[in-house]
């Protein structure tokens, strides 16, 4: 008798068990909040570089365990895989976080600073796997409201694969050793927090802070083509008080570099979003010396990989143009790297009522695509997936610096916003008809 009239004016019993739900999801997470900052400053404080995870791996794997999920450890090196059965039959969905830390110096004094010297948790990995660990939690507690099963991926080696480590690694080696199998989601969802964003339709250059408590998303490309190359120059070696006697590398690498330039100001379509960025130059060994050698070491980011192919081409063309012309020589090892985020539409629309559910429509933002790189592409390539960004900022603590900073911090109330809108992003999809 009641369900009429809310009929009548546009509330349906679906939405009101949305809500109910997400108010018994609130008051959890709540009770949960000192556990998850407990973990996530435990992990903070031991950061891992790529591939050596190993001690952040044991405490998912035990966690998890703890749970009473299927767990399974070894995956990708030191990926954790583990599936959470609901209480009723239906869909499978996936749940990522990455667990790798950087090699940089950590320089905020704070209790839970890093004590692994040079190593920092400065790209937010210790809250993707406190949120991801969280939602397992919760959706243990809450085993009714899940209709389907959820499985938590926990992957190493995002960030870079060290020198010593061959082969594939990260995301593309999980999938190649399984874990996107049996069974397959239909779906998969990850997150990755940020201080700041650039949102849709904004032209001035004041940065937008990305606070706790707002998410931000794009619809179909998310980030970037993330590919490397080196460039070796070889000219001639001579003394510097007779140059004509020989070729000089630095000048031939000083023209590439600017001629490279060219490419996206001068023979690419400017609605193409494109980076070439050269991060480093080696070369020469005395001041009174030609350099007979330089490396030049950069990144190309591209959304297209048609287009990408295509800067690869004008690159060489450039390069050979160049070397020619003065004599020199060049070889490029170009690698191609993690491919773009592509968030599927139909996923994405259907997650955004939760989000806004939850956070009230002005906390979330659609923003500009970042022409970063992400190996959740991967994932995304296997079955839809929506990769959405976590606001952690606080203007009035300090917390602004960017990811890859040695400033980087997150106001750790974010920890509850991820739990909450991850877990209702798993549970509406599983939901849905």
């Amino acid at each position: 008798m009641k369900l009429l009239p809310l009929l009548l004016i546009g509330v349906s019993p679906l939405a009101l068990a949305d809500e109910k739900r997400d108010a018994l999801f609130a008051s959890s997470v709540e009770a949960m909040f000192p556990k998850l900052v407990e973990t996530r400053r435990d992990i903070h404080a031991h950061p891992e570089l790529s591939n050596e995870e190993a001690r952040t791996a044991a405490l998912v794997a035990e966690r998890l365990r703890a749970l009473g999920l299927e767990v399974q450890t070894g995956v990708a090196k030191h990926g954790v895989v583990a599936l959470l059965k609901g209480g009723q039959e239906g869909k499978c969905v996936a749940v990522r976080a990455d667990m790798d830390a950087l090699p940089i110096k950590e320089l905020r004094s704070v209790p839970y600073r890093s004590q692994n010297p040079g190593v920092m948790h400065a790209c937010g990995h210790d809250l993707h796997t406190t949120v991801a660990l969280g939602v397992a939690e919760l959706l243990v507690k809450h085993r009714d409201q899940v209709k389907g099963s959820v499985k938590f991926l926990f992957q190493p080696a995002e960030e870079a694969m060290p020198a010593s480590f061959k082969g594939i690694w990260g995301a593309k080696m999980m999938i190649a050793e399984g874990a996107m199998a049996n069974p397959k989601p239909d779906a998969v969802f990850g997150l990755h927090c940020t201080t700041s964003v650039a949102p849709v339709g904004v032209t001035d250059d004041e940065t937008h802070y990305l606070s706790a408590g707002q998410v931000a998303y794009t619809i179909g490309a998310d980030n970037a083509n993330s590919d490397r190359f080196q460039i070796t120059i070889r000219g001639k070696m001579a003394h510097g008080s007779a140059p004509h006697k020989g070729v000089d590398a630095i000048v031939v690498a000083a023209e590439a570099i600017t001629a490279l330039q060219t490419i996206r100001s001068r023979q690419t379509n400017t609605r193409q979003p494109l980076v070439i960025s050269i991060g480093t130059i080696q070369g020469g060994q005395r001041e009174n010396i030609l350099a007979e050698e330089v490396t030049l070491g950069g990144t190309v980011r591209t959304y297209d990989a048609a287009f990408r192919d295509g800067v690869v081409e004008m690159m060489k063309r450039i390069l050979k143009g160049i070397t020619e012309a003065h004599g020199a020589t060049y070889t490029m090892d170009y690698r191609i790297g993690y491919p773009s985020i592509i968030n599927q539409e139909a996923l994405v629309k259907a997650t955004l009522p939760a989000f806004k559910r939850l956070l009230g429509e002005a906390n979330v933002l659609e923003v500009i695509p970042s022409m970063g790189g992400e190996d959740f592409s991967y994932f995304a390539q296997v079955t839809p997936g929506f990769y959405f960004r976590l606001g952690v900022a606080n203007e009035k603590k300090g917390i602004i610096h960017g990811a890859h900073t040695p400033m980087f911090d997150a106001d750790e109330d974010s920890l509850k916003t991820g739990v909450e809108v991850m877990a209702a992003a798993v549970c509406d999809f599983l939901n849905a008809k």
